[in-house]
């Protein structure tokens, strides 16, 4: 997961975070059709499981959005679909960084029966996308579990240790945290679903927090050219990563050298820069749980 310069657009930053951790465990997922009134349907299945997602309307004013779950052949759930950001109106999207795709997934993410899995988007500037996971109960009633990802988007994938698919994405606390969104760096973020819930499993994957922390050191050092203007954001994200991989000292040695030097800067908060922006980071890794 790599993240270009501050001054790259939002929508090729996200691409380029999620270039390489795409390697997604989907069901056999395909658009059945959209028709001139603008009604749509989307099927997708696994093993015993299958889904379908039907709603009328143009983006982005959704209108009688339906799923439907058969479990066996029979139906074991058909509810009006509606997210606790943007009740009924949220739009049916791909929040699995494949463009053009089904926004309706079904995939193996604990053991038992395969979860289904929606997209949906709140509509607005960087916000937001949220996933549903419906999860099969012992007695054989689906439960929804939400999550609201911000403005990033997620891949499903295997990891090593685990037969099952993960929710790779992004931080997206760090968003305007520091600076503006689109001198922001997101740290990774992965989840596993587990009950019914999803339980943060980053700091498991050291394999995937370098790579990635080396994407953000090397945007961080591109502000050389403007002379480090707006470099909080990308540096902070930096650090998470830093942190999560157990290299807290090195990391707060590093900050403070680049606070010194005069490197820690931004242009939304110009107060917040140098040992001040150091300490606030400080403040704030440890509120995050890094």
């Amino acid at each position: 997961m790599k993240i270009g310069p501050a001054a790259t657009s939002s929508n090729t930053r996200r691409a380029r975070r999620l270039s390489g951790v795409l390697a997604i465990v989907l069901s056999l997922a395909s658009i059945v059709g959209v028709s001139p009134a603008g009604a749509a349907t989307y099927h997708a299945s696994l093993a015993n499981v299958s889904a379908t997602l039907t709603y009328q309307g143009t983006y982005p004013t959704p209108r009688h959005t339906m799923l439907t779950i058969s479990l066996a052949g029979h139906v074991a759930y058909r509810e009006t679909v509606s997210a606790s950001l943007c009740g009924q109106l949220c739009w049916p999207t791909s929040a699995f960084g494949v463009e053009n795709s089904s926004p309706l997934r079904v995939v193996s993410l604990r053991a038992g029966s395969p979860e289904v899995l929606l997209g949906l988007y709140s509509g607005g500037a960087h916000c937001c996308y949220i996933v549903q996971v419906f999860s099969l109960s012992p007695a054989k009633k689906y439960v929804k579990t939400e999550i609201t990802l911000g403005d990033p988007i997620a891949g499903l994938q295997t990891l090593p240790g685990s037969p099952y698919a993960a929710l790779v994405t992004e931080d997206d606390s760090f968003a305007y945290q520091f600076t503006d969104y689109a001198a922001s760096g997101l740290p990774l973020k992965i989840l596993r679903f587990s009950g019914h819930g999803f339980t943060d499993v980053t700091r498991q994957y050291p394999a995937l927090l370098r790579p990635d922390a080396a994407g953000l050191l090397a945007a961080f050092y591109a502000q050389k050219s403007s002379h480090y203007s707006d470099s909080v954001g990308l540096i902070a994200a930096w650090a998470a990563d830093e942190y999560l991989l157990g290299r807290v000292s090195a990391a707060k040695q590093f900050l403070n050298q680049q606070a010194h030097a005069g490197h820690l800067r931004g242009l939304l908060y110009p107060a917040v820069k140098g040992a001040t922006f150091v300490a606030q980071l400080e403040t704030f890794l440890t509120h995050q749980g890094y």
